[in-house]
């Protein structure tokens, strides 16, 4: 039997791996769009632009232990379509590869601001191309524009401002981070960054971009201009789902699934990662996820799926980010109407553990610098999810 996985990431690798943990001796062939071997993007935005890390030490295992998992790797080749008919896909080379089960683990890709592909000193970061070209970029007294204010703009910020440069970040809601932590714990974490030195305007749009071969400056809806040595944009991620438009795959803001990870309507056809949009049993809804522990978890699912063991992907959604020296860590989904209750520190402290949720339960623990009250409450949330009787503030 023959596992193709699409996708040398993070997804597609520890899927090969999981299978070759249960036994698995079949062949599997890993496909990847980048020309290295798979590789952990979650330092890019952090430890490479702070030179804390190198491209060398980015290798998500060794390169033995990658040789023993006897993959066949086609790195540096990317799939264009996908025949469910005849179970295979097509190579933007022309070869096309057939298979017996196939992982769809192709990822996704930053939003870009349309008309600006061919001006110097504008990045996305999504590879290691991306990171190293912003770091070359990231000394003392630079201007930093970062434009958005989830996740990766708000690491990219604390980075830029590590290394000295003047930084602003422009943030089209009301706080940072918005759409993982609510508003009030987006504003907690705008605060903190304020306190670092980010200038951060909420609300802002940006309507233009100067400069004729490098950016210059950002124009805003207000009318105001933010110079910039370094533009990044920061504005999400779309699933990488293009080369499947035609292979009648229900396609929805990603690959939809089911609580096994099955492609819909398809039979041996998994995904995983920030590709796959699935029926989580825990929430009762479709939900996709671009977190690093959801791949590796939606990965052991979809293994043993393939192996002939079925499971379910329920587990309760975990992401960190370290900013500043410190992490930041959030378990659960915090809902933008859910009561938000501190039980270490308060608004405006560097460290704190805060619980969202409403209605007597518990949807999500935030914490930031405070590993063990987190990790207490978090195994609270996969449980029973009851507001706990003691979370009062100390």
């Amino acid at each position: 039997m023959h596992t193709l996985i699409v996708g040398a990431s993070l997804g597609g690798l520890r899927t090969a791996q999981a299978l070759r943990g249960r036994g698995w001796t079949d062949k599997i062939t890993l496909l990847g769009a980048e020309p290295w071997p798979p590789y952990d993007r979650t330092p890019l935005s952090k430890e490479v632009l702070l030179g804390k890390r190198s491209p060398e030490q980015l290798g998500l295992v060794p390169a033995p232990v990658l040789k023993e998992l006897d993959l066949e790797l086609l790195l540096g080749t990317s799939a264009a379509g996908l025949v469910p008919a005849s179970r295979s896909i097509l190579l933007r080379d022309g070869r096309r590869i057939g298979y017996d089960a196939l992982v769809i683990a192709t990822g996704s890709v930053p939003r870009s601001l349309p008309g600006t592909e061919n001006l110097t000193g504008l990045r996305v970061l999504r590879t290691m191309e991306d990171a190293l070209a912003i770091k070359a970029r990231l000394v003392a007294g630079t201007s930093v524009a970062v434009i958005g204010g989830g996740f990766v703009g708000a690491e990219v910020a604390a980075a830029a401002r590590e290394t000295g440069a003047v930084v602003t970040v422009l943030s089209p809601g009301p706080a940072m981070m918005l759409r993982v932590l609510g508003p009030a714990l987006g504003e907690h974490m705008t605060a903190v960054h304020r306190k670092h030195g980010v200038r951060v305007h909420t609300g802002a749009s940006v309507v233009g971009v100067v400069g004729k071969d490098r950016v210059e400056a950002l124009t805003l809806s207000d009318g105001s201009r933010i110079p910039a040595d370094l533009a990044v944009v920061g504005i999400g991620a779309v699933p990488c789902t293009d080369w499947l438009e035609d292979s009648g795959l229900r396609l929805r803001d990603g690959v939809v699934c089911d609580e096994r990870l099955r492609a819909v309507g398809a039979e041996n056809i998994y995904a995983v990662g920030d590709v796959a949009r699935w029926r989580n049993p825990r929430y009762g809804e479709l939900v996709r996820v671009e977190h690093w522990t959801n791949a590796g978890e939606q990965a052991r699912v979809v293994a043993a799926n393939i192996a002939g063991e079925p499971a379910v992907h329920d587990a309760v959604p975990y992401v960190w980010s370290d900013q500043f020296g410190v992490r930041l860590q959030i378990a659960g989904r915090v809902g933008a109407d859910d009561d938000v209750h501190y039980v270490l520190g308060g608004p405006g402290t560097e460290k704190f553990v805060a619980l969202a949720g409403r209605g007597g339960r518990l949807n999500a623990v935030v914490a930031r610098g405070e590993v063990r009250e987190f990790l207490r409450y978090r195994g609270l949330l996969a449980g029973n999810g009851a507001w706990p009787a003691d979370a009062v503030q100390r």
